[in-house]
């Protein structure tokens, strides 16, 4: 698919968003303050939505942003046949990394992050836990910075989250992932620069297979 017709794909997935949420473009462009004229030449093809653009859209037209992203062109979550290899051999690369750093003296496993992740999707389910998630989600996030499939899957996950969407054993999941990343002492802990958040990223994917599942 060339670059036109990704970005024609996206205009035509905007314009049945907003029919069918019946919202106009003047309307989206008060809620998502983006200029009207540029959300009418995304929409023609006329020109490339920005990452802040489809989150912007995601938010106000309550639609996962990866599949804004997917459709917008943007590279996404690998194909479900590579994930299991992908995932075991970013295991292996970052035991050779924290080996050669000496900045992580424990071992580090899949088993382990996955340990903790069903720790924190019980937690997730109590009340305290819920407090947690809603309180400090955004403050990590600002600490994390940037922008990429890694940090906006845990913005869909904390908005579905939020609204509830799924049964209860996916909203635990969910919540189990959002807590892994909000607490900094997890299976490697978030203040060693410049790796502590690679385990986070394979969390993530974790929940999202489960959930695919």
């Amino acid at each position: 698919m060339s670059a036109g017709e990704k970005e024609n794909a996206l205009g035509s997935l905007l314009l049945e968003l907003l029919h069918t949420r019946a919202l106009s473009i003047r309307k989206c462009s008060e809620r998502t303050g983006i200029d009207k004229a540029t959300i009418s030449r995304i929409i023609n093809g006329k020109r490339k939505a920005n990452l802040q653009h489809l989150e912007k859209f995601a938010d106000c037209l309550d639609v996962p942003i990866m599949k804004l992203m997917r459709v917008a062109g943007y590279p996404t979550q690998q194909s479900q046949e590579k994930y299991d290899s992908d995932l075991l051999s970013s295991v292996d690369n970052i035991q050779n990394i924290l080996k050669s750093s000496e900045l992580y003296d424990d071992n580090f496993s899949l088993e382990l992050i996955q340990e903790q992740l069903a720790t924190y999707e019980q937690r997730a389910q109590t009340n305290e836990g819920k407090q947690t998630i809603y309180a400090r989600f955004e403050e990590k996030l600002e600490k994390a910075g940037g922008i990429g499939p890694f940090i906006n899957q845990l913005k869909d996950l904390y908005h579905r989250f939020v609204k509830s969407k799924g049964t209860a054993s996916e909203l635990a999941i969910v919540g189990g992932v959002l807590l892994y990343f909000i607490i900094p002492i997890d299976v490697i802990p978030d203040y060693i620069f410049p790796i502590g958040y690679v385990d986070d990223a394979i969390a993530v994917q974790i929940a999202v297979k489960s959930l695919s599942n």
